[in-house]
């Protein structure tokens, strides 16, 4: 398969994965948000998304407005669909296939963007996923919306010291919040160079029914002092 290069504009594109061919999605900034021309940044956000087996796909609604939440700061986004989901080949992997699938996706973006910043994020069991690899492909910053800590296995993730956003409803059904709190207030005893913060949404649910709309404030405002924080791209440390 020939490896196509970045598109300039809106694109779907196929991309060789580990397990066959992956589905992907790359949307450029919005031309303008209320009526202002939004500035295009060289930054690349790579967003995973929730379950395959429960029925995550890269079009998740959550997904599809954290991306839109990020393309109206100026940012750049690419979404995927893990193996064995649309049109992606392979078969679901336990989490395991996955981060080799989206090991693929950020040598992709690195490899054909060799000028941009890379931001990773994911949703439920894509924010599982892309923890999982922070530490080795370094984006500069990471963001975690539901982290199912209590459905996964968290304890031996190592965690990332990058500015890293966790989003977090408090009504979630799916992933235990206090399980998420529980998870997060041991870390700066367990590792203090951890650059955490948390927005804690009240009367939320895990798939963000009638909040979307919050998300996408949560998100801006979470992110916006990163937006300029130097833009050398981000590379895995050395042996990593």
């Amino acid at each position: 398969m020939i490896i196509p290069a970045f598109p300039s504009a809106a694109a779907a594109l196929t991309l060789p994965g580990p397990a066959g061919a992956l589905e992907v999605a790359v949307d450029p900034p919005e031309a303008e948000v209320a009526g202002q021309p939004v500035a295009a940044l060289p930054i690349v956000a790579v967003l995973c998304h929730p379950l395959p087996t429960e029925g995550g796909t890269m079009h998740n609604k959550v997904v599809t407005m954290a991306a839109r939440s990020l393309r109206e700061l100026g940012v750049t986004t690419v979404r995927f669909n893990f193996r064995g989901t649309g049109a992606s080949e392979g078969a679901f992997d336990q989490g395991e296939g996955e981060l080799d699938d989206l090991r693929a996706i950020v040598a992709w973006v690195r490899q054909t963007r060799p000028d941009a910043t890379l931001w990773l994020g994911g949703f439920s069991f894509g924010a599982y996923v892309s923890l999982r690899g922070a530490v080795e492909l370094q984006p500069a910053v990471l963001i975690s919306i539901a982290p199912p800590a209590g459905r996964w296995d968290f304890d031996g993730i190592a965690l990332p010291t990058m500015p890293w956003l966790v989003i977090q409803g408090e009504e979630d059904e799916i992933v235990d919040p206090q399980a998420v709190y529980d998870w997060l207030e041991k870390i700066p005893q367990a590792q203090p160079d951890v650059a955490v913060e948390l927005i804690r949404m009240p009367e939320t649910s895990h798939f963000f029914h009638r909040k979307l709309m919050d998300l996408r404030g949560a998100i801006k405002h979470g992110v916006q002092r990163h937006l300029h924080a130097g833009h050398e791209p981000s590379e895995p440390d050395a042996g990593s």
